[in-house]
């Protein structure tokens, strides 16, 4: 039995006390949605994720998928799993209501998508592109396509995927290569081969709705002459109803480090029968709905890897014996002192909780700029929360999945060797983690997006106007313990960023060598935020009462702001050593060396 239990107060904390999203709800003419409602979701996600999902996440790990005759199998109880939650109606709840959705906000679908990558990420990915898939068509589908697709995928009895990558061709897509042939009668037959399409396969679903990119014949080369297009595991009929089977198979399953629960498929098209969904030759573009999401979505995997870390290392640090306090003996009746007395142990249980509870109040704060974007019906407060996203999501992305993974690494530290060992679940968590700096962009290509395309491409725009609501957010709070702190690391990444412009103009691989650098000075910044903004709150409910949950949350603000956020000065140290070093050796010379 697993012992994963959902954060369901520390959620409560951030959306209620901290965030005020009852406010931002009404803000946005959501009346019927407020805390009472959000509380009665999120602890009925919870059972649903402690109890249905949390127990099949070992399992699924150890057995894996198959790939059989019929197409690929999921780990045992994982179908019935999925019935459940489409019977629970989870699927539909942040759904347009003209299609059959509950027309919930994207921040209540998140908070339910929190627990259940946490409780079972494998599991959880089923489900999870299927969201993409939905606001791709909604966008950018026709009439009848979204009244042929969404309704099915909004009660879940349809998923989607995202097919992009090719053997050739991974975060470059100018080198796609799969086609789309027109038959004259409004559709088009694709033929090519993906790879690394998560869930690409499996026996959960009676269909598959593959978001499909490809070329059109003479198509311009490069990204400008992409395409993109529905490709259904079985062509619907027009009620809905199955029709034949399309020539798209799982041709074999990736042998991967983790998320072995999950199936990602190498995808065969082979003259598929698929459908246009926007213009010709403009499919990135259109992709970018899908992408965009899955960025944030995989910024949560940052809360889940580190919350998963935090428990199982807390507990395991509270209950096992091992040394002396360096102070003296704390349990002279035990033949050992908890592992909780140990300065270092503390120092990774403090850091891992730090990342745990700084990411989740960042990406709730993240998606109320979504909700705006949705639901705001004033044009002004649309275009700012859009620049937000523009300039936060590659942040959330690259550095909430870096600590992410840190996090994990911690958690099995905590443990020691039994941290290497497979029944305490770390070392999965470890492996499950891996990925989420990888997919929907690396860190590496989040941090050009930010330094190159958002800073710089909008003349420093973005930043000022993130910088500007740090700023007015602080003066607000009104402290004097984290603000000046806060302040002065702000000033620090703005000076940085004249000097990267400055610098790049005369050696562009200034941008590149500074980069990661950059999106982490930012994203530490970002997160000191998050906490000054939660440590206010605790300091105001300690003057009225004393409670170990707000007197952790501000002693975790003040770990953070002493022992993590002077990394900011490494970071700021590195970027300034310069592109140099890095580039020194020829091409020649990389290209020559042997071992």
């Amino acid at each position: 039995m697993s012992n994963y239990k959902a954060p369901v107060r520390d959620i409560q904390f951030v959306r209620n006390e901290v965030l005020d999203f009852d406010t931002h709800y009404r803000g946005l003419g959501l009346h019927d949605v407020n805390a009472e409602l959000c509380d009665a979701i999120l602890l009925e996600a919870a059972k649903f994720a402690e109890n249905e999902l949390a127990p099949l996440n070992r399992s699924g790990d150890e057995e894996g998928c198959q790939l059989t005759a019929n197409g690929v199998q999921a780990p045992k109880g994982f179908k019935a799993a999925y019935e459940k939650y489409c019977e629970g109606g989870w699927p539909s709840l942040s759904a347009p209501e003209e299609f059959g959705g509950q027309g919930l906000p994207g921040s209540v679908d998140m908070m339910v998508g929190e627990l259940m990558g946490q409780a079972n990420q494998s599991w959880s990915m089923y489900p999870g592109l299927s969201g993409g898939a939905r606001a791709t068509i909604y966008a950018h589908g026709t009439d009848e396509q979204k009244a042929l697709y969404l309704p099915k995928l909004i009660e879940g009895a349809w998923t989607g995927t995202m097919c992009l990558t090719e053997p050739q061709c991974g975060s470059d897509l100018s080198f796609l290569r799969t086609k789309a042939e027109p038959q004259g009668d409004g559709s088009y037959r694709v033929t090519g081969t993906k790879i690394f399409i998560s869930s690409g396969d499996h026996d959960l679903a009676e269909n598959i709705v593959h978001i499909v990119l490809a070329r059109l014949p003479d198509a311009p080369a490069g990204t400008k002459g992409i395409s993109l297009f529905i490709v259904p595991k079985y062509s619907p009929n027009d009620d809905g109803s199955l029709g034949e089977r399309n020539a798209v198979n799982c041709g074999a399953l990736e042998h991967k480090m983790g998320i072995h629960g999950n199936a990602t498929c190498v995808m065969n098209f082979d003259g598929a029968k698929a459908f246009l969904i926007g213009e010709e030759n403009r499919g990135l573009a259109c992709m970018f709905t899908f992408m965009n999401g899955a960025r944030v979505g995989t910024a949560v995997q940052g809360i889940t890897h580190a919350e998963l870390a935090l428990q199982g290392a807390w507990r395991y640090a509270s209950e096992r014996e091992a040394g002396r306090a360096l102070t003296g003996i704390k349990s002279p009746d035990r033949p050992a002192d908890l592992l909780i007395v140990h300065p270092d142990v503390r120092r990774m249980l403090l850091t891992i909780r730090a990342f745990a509870e700084g990411n989740r109040a960042l990406a709730h704060f993240l998606i109320k700029y979504i909700d705006v974007s949705a639901y705001s019906k004033d044009p002004d407060l649309v275009a700012k929360g859009d620049k937000m996203l523009a300039m936060l999501t590659p942040i959330a992305k690259g550095f909430m999945t870096e600590n992410g993974l840190e996090a994990a690494n911690l958690g099995m530290q905590v443990f020691g060797g039994h941290g290497y060992i497979r029944e305490w679940g770390m070392e999965q968590n470890v492996r499950d983690a891996r990925i989420s700096t990888l997919y929907e962009g690396t860190t590496g290509i989040q941090s050009l997006d930010l330094l190159a395309r958002k800073v710089m491409g909008s003349g420093g725009e973005l930043l000022n106007l993130l910088a500007g609501e740090i700023q007015a957010s602080l003066a607000d709070l009104n402290d004097d313990e984290f603000t000046p702190v806060l302040l002065k690391a702000l000033a620090e990444w703005q000076t940085i960023t004249a000097e990267v412009g400055a610098a790049c103009a005369d050696d562009v691989n200034e941008l590149g060598s500074a980069a990661v650098d950059y999106l982490m000075m930012g994203g530490y910044i970002a997160l000191a935020w998050m906490w000054t903004k939660m440590a206010v709150v605790a300091k105001q409910k300690l003057s009225e009462q004393e409670d170990s949950f707000y007197r952790c949350k501000l002693a975790t603000a003040r770990f953070y702001f002493q022992k993590i956020l002077p990394r900011t000065l490494t970071h700021a140290a590195l970027i300034r050593a310069g592109a140099e070093s890095v580039m020194s050796l020829t091409d020649d010379d990389i290209l020559s060396y042997q071992q």
